[in-house]
């Protein structure tokens, strides 16, 4: 190998590359905000030369799942995703985007990310801002439908009519020409549930000519999550888009084992030749979104992750709450509104079903500005690599990577990340794979996770012995850039 400099070397890791291919020792060079070179790189110069032995050399992972629209700039260290390897995160889920939208008091689930200094009359705006202010981990963007009838209609709790659905395709098609790498729907929220399946087709036709996605937080996931599949699969071939299915997961006790039937209905769309899709899931089996009473005795268990009325019961149970308040569950739920809450409400052998799944992303689903949050703003990666990798051999490690690297690039359009190799973008997590483990409970939900030793974005260090180091060259990852 000719004399070469590099500005940075990992030397003496073992590489994963992303790909799902056999783990292989080598060093890495950087230059800088690219990958230079791999192999033996020991008698090449460098201007920073990092001792990675026994660690792995990963690509960061990518979060395909995230409410952190606002985060990105109230929040810019993202402590909560670098310090678990995360250095690219897909905002703008579940039909909720922080743009377009300059309405006061925007409704449930809006608000979880809305505040008074959040306004963007267009998505191109928003996209700027982030570039403008950038964080320490890169984003991809999510055109919400919820925000886009939020924005247009009068009215949430009917149809949209032609004029309606004609202003939300306008700013839909603005914010793809911005970069936003597709639409996101939430058909279980109110300010989408009275959307017809014809709605979301018309509005969605312009995503054909941008190439993007169709992600959607379905419409049941409980009794009728078939019905819902049918329903998203039809979305996309209808709008001609790659579908994602969101946090994928069946409910309720009644529910407990449909995975079989959902996972072959994956297979049957494959087999008969509907490549064009994919999915997420969460390495948990309690979910967290708005506090609803329509889920009080359809799961075992609820805590309450904040309350606007009660702050004080943030990260309490709710059947203790409505002790304390002498009132029932509904009763309580209805004083503490608005609220969040976690539900404990699927079975653990669906979730390692669908996580076994070779199709199966990984995405955390955790809302950053909840007072007492799910565990899994905090621990989703490092506890697919440590619990479900390595202690329950769910997978091996060259797949647990891939899932939440390689694989995610790929369904998400994001060019040049994800993987080890000469060209890729300098995303790259540095972990100890035998010790690697969430530490983010229920009862402690803020607790970084053990085993993750540096964390590198662009090339710049943004997570180094346990803290931030205050770096923010996150980039804003437009669709075909």
């Amino acid at each position: 190998m000719a004399e070469m400099s590099y500005d940075l070397v990992f030397s003496g890791g073992t590489v994963v590359d992303g790909t799902g291919s056999a783990r292989y020792a080598a060093d890495v060079g950087i230059t800088g905000d690219r990958i230079a070179a791999i192999g033996d790189l020991s008698g090449q110069a460098a201007g920073k030369r990092v001792d990675v032995s026994n660690r792995v050399v990963a690509p960061g992972f990518i979060d395909v799942h995230t409410h952190d629209d606002r985060a990105l700039l109230s929040n810019p260290t993202m402590d909560m995703k670098a310090s678990q390897g995360v250095t690219s995160v897909v905002v703008g889920n579940c039909g909720v985007s922080l743009a377009p939208l300059t309405i006061d008091n925007p409704p449930p689930p809006l608000d979880l990310i809305f505040d008074a200094r959040t306004r963007f009359p267009t998505f191109g705006a928003f996209i700027g801002e982030v570039e403008k202010e950038p964080a320490a981990v890169n984003a991809a963007f999510l055109v919400g439908h919820s925000t886009l009838r939020a924005g247009v209609m009068d009215e949430l709790g009917r149809p949209a009519d032609k004029a309606e659905i004609a202003a939300m395709r306008d700013l839909l098609d603005e914010g793809l020409g911005a970069g936003a790498v597709g639409m996101s729907t939430g058909l279980w929220y109110k300010p989408a549930a009275s959307a017809p399946t014809e709605e979301i087709i018309e509005i969605g036709r312009v995503l054909e000519a941008h190439g993007a996605r169709y992600v959607t937080h379905m419409r049941n996931e409980a009794d009728g999550v078939m019905d819902s599949l049918e329903e998203t699969f039809r979305i996309g071939r209808e709008t001609h888009s790659h579908v994602v299915v969101s946090h994928h997961k069946v409910v309720g006790k009644q529910n407990f084992g449909r995975s079989k039937e959902t996972l072959a209905f994956f297979a049957k769309e494959k087999e008969h030749g509907h490549h064009h899709f994919s999915f997420d899931v969460y390495p948990y089996h309690a979910s967290s979104t708005i506090l609803r009473e329509d889920m009080i005795g359809f799961v075992d268990r609820i805590l309450v992750t904040w309350s606007h009325a009660k702050p004080e019961y943030a990260g309490r149970e709710l059947s203790a709450i409505a002790a304390e308040m002498n009132l029932d569950e509904i009763s309580a739920a209805r004083a503490l509104q608005p609220a969040g809450a976690i539900y404990f409400s699927m079975d653990e052998e669906d979730v390692r079903a669908i996580l076994s799944h070779p199709d199966a992303m990984i995405g955390s689903d955790g809302l950053p500005h909840d007072e007492h949050p799910h565990p899994r703003l905090w621990g989703t990666f490092p506890r697919v690599l440590g619990y479900y990798c390595r202690e329950l051999s769910l997978f091996s490690l060259e797949e647990a990577v891939r899932r939440m690297t390689g694989l995610s690039a790929k369904n998400f359009g994001l060019k040049d990340r994800g993987e080890i190799k000469v060209g890729a973008y300098a995303d790259i997590c540095v972990f100890d794979d035998k010790t690697v483990l969430d530490a983010a409970t229920f009862d402690a939900p803020k607790t970084p996770a053990t085993g993750i030793d540096t964390v590198w974005v662009n090339g710049r260090c943004v997570w180094e012995g346990g803290a931030s180091t205050g770096a923010r060259p996150g980039m804003a990852l437009r669709r075909g850039g």
